[in-house]
Formats: C-alpha cells, structure tokens, sequence
C-alpha cells in the first residue's frame, strides 16, 4: 500500500476539478430551441444530398 496516500490525493484532485466544471446548460430556453432547429436544418440537408447521390447513383447504375 505504497500508494494509498497519493490514491487519495488523486481522488480529491479528481473530486475538486469536476466540481469546478459546469453542469447543465448555459443556453435559455430560446436559444436551445433555435440551436436545435439550426442543428435539425443542417441534417435535413444532408440527409437530402445523400438522397440524391443515391438516386444519381442508382440511375447510373441501371444505365450500364
């Protein structure tokens, strides 16, 4: 038990930095709402480019 003492301060160092940490979230409840939306736009859009190379891809496909 050569390290139980350093063990120790680890835990505590551990401990004392994730209560410096900040919990939750920092944004009001607008702002999330239009991060959310932002972030939702963004997805649909790539979801439709992948659509559509898939479609490009599928109708070159059947061509050959």
């Amino acid at each position: 038990m050569t390290r139980g003492n350093q063990r120790d301060r680890d835990r505590e160092k551990n401990l004392k930095a994730k209560s410096k940490q900040k919990a939750g979230n920092s944004m009001s409840g607008s702002e999330f709402q239009r991060n959310k939306e932002s972030v939702a736009d963004i997805m649909r859009a790539k979801q439709a480019a992948a659509d559509a190379k898939k479609a490009a891809e599928a109708a070159a496909g059947k061509k050959k």
